[in-house]
Order: structure tokens, then sequence, then C-alpha cells
């Protein structure tokens, strides 16, 4: 039994915060976590370089990306579609 490693990439949804970079905008992700210990709910945000060679998504646009091939120095993201 082999497994095909086609679709086992991550994807993520976020808001597009920054899209001054030519082909390439900032991804605002947050998501909640659980303390280990105490187990209190916390948010956390980070923010991803992604590429949009098309210059479709605009500040404050629901995205979707997903993990690709390192394409530049911080860039390992693309555009899977905006979702308004």
């Amino acid at each position: 039994m082999e497994k095909s490693n086609a679709n086992n990439k991550r994807r993520f949804e976020g808001t597009v915060v920054g899209n001054k970079m030519s082909k390439t905008i900032s991804v605002l992700v947050t998501s909640v976590k659980i303390h280990p210990k105490y187990k209190k709910q916390f948010k956390t945000s980070k923010k991803y370089k992604v590429a949009d060679d098309k210059a479709e998504a605009k500040i404050g646009d629901k995205v979707i990306f997903e993990e690709c091939r390192p394409l530049s120095k911080d860039k390992r993201w693309r555009l899977i579609k905006v979702v308004k």
C-alpha cells in the first residue's frame, strides 16, 4: 500500500493585511490554542507571505492559501482563492 503525497499540503485561511509588494501579499492567520497546564484558551496570530501572481487580493479580503516549494527567502505559500 503506497500513499500518494499529492494532496498533503497544509492549507490556511486568513485576512490580507498588506499588498504593497509586487506579486506578494501578507496574510494574518489567527488561531485559538489551549495552555497545556492551565487549560485557558488564548489567541495567537502569525503573518505569512503568500504568492499572488495575478494581484487579485486586496487588503481586508479573506483568502485561502496552501504550502508550495520555496519561491523566495520568505515565500513558501501560494494563493488558492479569494473568499470575500
